[in-house]
């Protein structure tokens, strides 16, 4: 296991140093100046010239590439060009929000997808399996942003039963946090819901259908522990691979969603920078979001270890 663990981290830093390097390359290949474009509106050529010596940009390309390496490596992104604030300090105030509501949505998303994919399996045929799947089919095919309003409409405006916008910190108060931040999760975790529900329901099917789950039952074991522990068990490597992939998706994809109910997280943050041409929190956001994907999908591999151990004996012997 030790053997594995140290190859799979390996592997994540090799993935992360190219990262960098695509967002590096990635930004600079932007159209314009990027001295130009950091210096504002104003064409100052000795502001032009200050920022160029500031940002090293008149430096080899590989000496530019290092010193954003080995800053980024320490937590320092620079600072913001629109509003002098350390790109790092920015990342620190919008990450948590983003996270709260990627946990919270992946909770909700779990929990229903799970529940609704195993009872679709167990009871084919019937009546619980065309809901579920009804369910799913609505979840895929009504669009995030229209939930969103509609759920505002109805739940904020018409009933008043959560707020309609906002963000109150966990730690100041936890339970006004969890009122603002309810509906949200429920809007982003819905669709993920539908995916989950499909990919139980579908791994379910296989699992049931094979020897030692005829053994199990010839054994005489009681069909809830036959479905819960022998079923379930080895149906989770697919759920926990599109619960790991979608948690990235999650912390980078959340922007419509903290747009639409003013949650001030990672999406807003970028959209913001975007239009505002701000380079440094641009590549700040871009890296963070990366080495995100990256750590989630070393922790689903050291899951599938714990969940199979099949796998953690392939991997020490590969």
């Amino acid at each position: 296991m030790g053997r594995y663990l140290l190859r799979r981290v390996a592997q994540s830093m090799v993935t992360l140093v190219l990262a960098t390097m695509v967002v590096f390359a990635g930004v600079r290949a932007l159209p314009g100046d990027p001295a130009r474009a950091l210096a504002g509106e104003e064409n100052d050529p000795a502001r032009i010239a200050a920022v160029r010596a500031k940002y090293g940009l008149d430096d080899a390309v590989w000496l530019q590439y290092w010193h954003y390496l080995t800053n980024s490596l320490t937590g320092d992104f620079g600072t913001s060009v629109r509003t002098n604030i350390p790109v790092a300090e920015m990342l620190k105030s919008a990450l948590p929000v983003t996270i709260e509501l990627s946990l919270l949505s992946l909770s909700v998303a779990a929990l229903i997808g799970v529940l609704t994919g195993v009872l679709a399996a167990v009871r084919r045929g019937h009546p619980a399996e065309w809901l579920s799947n009804a369910f799913a089919l609505l979840g895929l095919s009504v669009p995030n942003f229209w939930l969103g309003l509609m759920a505002i409409l109805y739940l904020s405006v018409a009933l008043a039963i959560f707020p309609a916008s906002g963000h109150v910190p966990f730690f100041e108060d936890p339970v006004a946090n969890l009122h603002h931040m309810v509906l949200p999760a429920l809007v982003l975790g819905t669709g993920l819901a539908a995916v989950i529900m499909r990919q139980t329901r579908s791994s379910m099917l296989d699992a049931l259908g094979t020897d030692y789950i005829r053994t199990a039952r010839a054994k005489g074991l009681a069909e809830r522990t036959v479905i819960g522990v022998h079923a379930l068990r080895n149906s989770l490597i697919v759920v926990v691979t599109i619960v790991g992939l979608q948690l990235g998706a999650l912390i980078s994809g959340a922007v419509v969603t903290e747009r639409i109910f003013g949650l001030p997280g990672f999406g807003k943050l970028t959209v913001d920078s975007v239009f505002q041409r701000d380079y440094p929190v641009i590549q700040g956001v871009v890296l963070v979001t990366a080495s995100a994907y990256i750590l989630i999908n070393l922790l689903v591999d050291l899951l599938y270890s714990l969940i199979d151990p099949r796998i953690r004996v392939q991997g020490e012997a590969a």
